[in-house]
């Protein structure tokens, strides 16, 4: 029988702060309802499973949108063993990545997608790409030199759902590269790369394919909106748009898209600022220069059930916690403690630091690991990644702020994961 992993005593909690859900009845509910006990639904802070228990996301982020557009590591090693490493230290969700190219390239190829052997090529030459397709077939013998790049996330969805990992997928990026900056022409909708019509319909299709996953829990609109400051025509237009008026209708155009396509998934809604901010929304706020203010109703049918936001947090230079806390509390966070008029469930689905022997100690990385597991708040660290095919043009990236070594066969600080990042997990899930 399989249970639910994530009930104990993050539920418990929860209905003590309001979950209306009876905790005997939750017990004996979960014992009975297979993983993933789906679909996920919000209610109010919340994220419940389908009996009701409180969901709360602890994992990493698996990178799969640049380059190659392909899942990494798996020239290092399997698939499963991979996510056996995930699985080992108390993790339940990973937050894999992918890119809106992927998708117009399966249209322009007549609605067939590509090869790993081409996609390899493509990104790293002739040799190098011969050479690295040998190496993922060698660790995932399933695997062929006709394998698609869709194939390989079939995999990671499948090992995920073995062992009783959610999966967000989430959308990176449109041009298949290293994420993010202002001039890469991905920053925001219309952008010279960030055609809207693919967007759309590059969401749409991962909707609809990913839905033969026991494993997809949730899907992202976009990661880090930002302002499209590169010089191109396009990018000059869209600017325009860069506010949260902007925001509002391109959010509810590709969420009323993902829901038309897979009504199961939660839908995550990134803010302004690389995903900084989201305080117009949990404030109430209008959204300038319009109107409007931020609601729920808005998202019809499904808004109060499926919606869900996401932050992002890189303030490694932090000295304070207290003001580090005020700021996250201040820029969306308000609405995972009571401090908002709007109660919905909050995701830090970025966030990461060196991993070396002792940057985890410092005040960023110890004030998150108890902030929040005690809001209760689902997070997904960035990054598992302990290399890249290629990065930047570099090929064979080596990734210093992985959790995994190079050739992703250990935890690249040991200590970090023993000392800080398994009492997070643990915590989290009120275990």
């Amino acid at each position: 029988m399989l249970l639910t992993p994530l009930i104990s005593l993050v539920g418990l909690v929860g209905l003590v702060q309001g979950s209306p859900v009876d905790a005997a009845a939750a017990s004996s509910s979960s014992a009975s309802a297979a993983w993933p006990n789906g679909p996920l639904v919000t209610s109010g802070r919340w994220i419940h499973d389908a009996s009701g228990n409180n969901v709360t996301y602890a994992g990493a982020n698996w990178p799969g949108a640049a380059d190659t557009m392909l899942p990494e590591g798996l020239q290092f090693q399997s698939v499963d063993a991979i996510v056996a490493k995930i699985k080992s230290i108390g993790m339940n969700a990973i937050r894999l990545t992918y890119a809106i190219q992927m998708i117009d390239e399966i249209y322009a190829n007549n609605g067939k997608d590509i090869t790993i052997e081409a996609a390899l090529t493509k990104a790293l030459g002739a040799t190098n790409g011969q050479t690295v397709l040998k190496q993922i077939i060698k660790n995932n013998p399933t695997f062929t030199a006709s394998t698609t790049r869709l194939e390989l996330f079939d995999a990671v969805a499948a090992a995920c759902a073995r062992q009783q990992i959610y999966v967000h997928l989430d959308n990176h990026i449109s041009k298949a590269e290293w994420c993010c900056s202002t001039t890469d022409g991905n920053a925001w909708w219309g952008d010279t790369d960030f055609d809207v019509n693919n967007w759309v319909r590059g969401i749409t299709y991962m909707a609809k394919h990913a839905a033969a996953w026991p494993s997809l829990v949730s899907m992202s609109l976009r990661n880090e909106p930002r302002s499209p400051d590169d010089k191109s025509a396009a990018a000059t237009a869209s600017k325009k748009t860069y506010n949260w008026q902007g925001w509002y209708k391109f959010v509810r155009q590709g969420a009323d898209a993902i829901h038309a396509a897979n009504p199961d998934v939660l839908i995550f809604l990134s803010g302004l600022g690389y995903d900084t901010d989201l305080s117009a929304v949990t404030k109430g706020s209008v959204l300038s220069p319009g109107s409007d203010k931020f609601r729920l109703d808005d998202f019809a049918g499904y808004g109060a059930q499926k919606i869900v936001l996401e932050l992002h947090n890189y303030q490694n230079s932090a000295t304070s916690c207290s003001s580090l806390e005020s700021g996250l509390t201040n820029s969306g966070f308000s609405a995972m403690t009571g401090a908002s008029s709007l109660q919905i469930p909050v995701v830090m689905t970025e966030f990461g630091f060196m991993m070396d022997t002792s940057t985890y100690k410092g005040v960023y990385a110890t004030c998150l690991a108890n902030f929040l597991p005690r809001i209760h708040a689902g997070w997904t660290i960035w990054v598992l990644s302990g290399s890249y095919y290629i990065r930047s043009g570099k090929q064979d990236f080596d990734e210093t702020w992985g959790l995994l070594n190079h050739d992703w066969s250990a935890w690249r600080s040991p200590a970090y994961v023993k000392d800080q990042l398994q009492p997070m997990i643990k915590a989290s899930l009120g275990q």
